[in-house]
């Protein structure tokens, strides 16, 4: 279990990372350690956040531990840092949590902003980087407090393990999430750490093929007559694309995108994306996912519900096949439509 939180450690170029047995776990370790009795000030979320992190709020942080919670929320696709400013003036909270890149829109938050905002008022920042991943940026050296990663995800990279970690600089930090970690039970098993330190020993050379691949069929979709909007952040329509482009630089935007099939009504648009899922299904799969080795998709309205109810919505979560193949076989399918 060291060895791989020392690698991880090398990725992150962090001073600590504590593994445990799934993302969930690393965000329940991670909050924990800044639950302080009745003495809690507010915490802030960003609303755009994965599903389980905000039902763990609804059920656990204000269900049984009585938090007072507080969200903020993006204004047309983008964070209007002006009111994120506002938030914290009038309410001093005491710990911000986001997310790099949001799902399943893919917004970027301009990480260095917001922690230097947050200083002002002595709020500590926690970064849910998985999406974003150690390839595109490390929060913790423009100042977070604490980083937390679905390391099931783009550190493992194969669909085939469970895990999450905690990373930070703090030695206080450290010393509490250890003692929470081991009180609570949450340690990854020896087992699964020799298997994820072996999988992260080809994580730059997946992740970058990754991200060429997403920027590649994100162009692809946008040119096609049968899509009516493409989410990525690479494209200059995306809301987030200027604070993209000078936070990740060179190195991508991420192994999600996310469309809306075109459609003049909503039965219309709803049977399109069936058709293209159902002309997909020998070669891309309709997995729950992300992250994995293989490009698999979801639909997104039967996830999220009235949050995104648009019927013809898909997401992609891109793996890291060869290019010209993945590309024909989506090409193809969208020709059926």
């Amino acid at each position: 279990v060291v060895e791989a939180e020392k690698r991880i450690c090398e990725l992150e170029k962090c001073e600590w990372a504590l593994l445990t047995q799934s993302g969930m776990s690393a965000i329940d370790t991670a909050l924990s350690i800044f639950q302080n009795g009745e003495n809690n000030k507010p915490w802030l979320f960003f609303t755009e956040i994965y599903g389980g992190t905000n039902s763990y709020i609804d059920s656990v942080l204000v269900g049984r531990r009585g938090l007072d919670i507080l969200t903020f929320a993006p204004d047309n696709g983008s964070y209007d840092l002006k009111k994120f400013e506002d938030i914290l003036a009038l309410n001093t909270p005491e710990l911000i949590f986001l997310e790099v890149i949001s799902n399943p829109l893919l917004i970027v938050a301009d990480i260095e902003e917001i922690i230097r905002i947050s200083g002002i008022y002595q709020c500590k920042v926690i970064i849910d980087n998985t999406f974003g991943t150690p390839h595109l940026l490390n929060p913790l050296s423009m100042g977070a407090d604490l980083v937390i990663h679905s390391a099931t995800k783009y550190l493992g990279g194969h669909g085939n393990i469970t895990a999450g970690v905690v990373c930070g600089n703090n030695e206080d930090y450290r010393i509490a999430a250890v003692d929470y970690r081991k009180f609570i039970g949450h340690m990854l098993s020896a087992d699964d750490a020799y298997r994820l330190t072996t999988q992260m020993e080809t994580f730059k050379l997946r992740i970058s093929q990754q991200f060429r691949n997403s920027e590649y069929i994100a162009n692809l979709l946008d040119k096609s007559p049968v899509v009516e909007k493409v989410f990525f952040p690479s494209l200059e329509d995306h809301p987030t694309n200027e604070i993209a482009r000078k936070q990740f630089g060179d190195r991508g935007y991420g192994a999600i995108i996310t469309f809306d099939l075109a459609g003049c009504s909503a039965e219309e648009k709803r049977s399109r994306r069936d058709s293209f899922i159902a002309a997909l299904s020998g070669k891309i799969r309709l997995i729950p996912t992300l992250g994995d080795s293989h490009t698999i998709l979801m639909p997104v309205e039967p996830v999220w519900g009235y949050k995104y109810p648009e019927p013809g919505m898909i997401r992609l979560s891109v793996g890291f096949e060869e290019t010209g193949q993945l590309a024909d076989s989506i090409s193809r399918a969208l020709d059926t439509l």
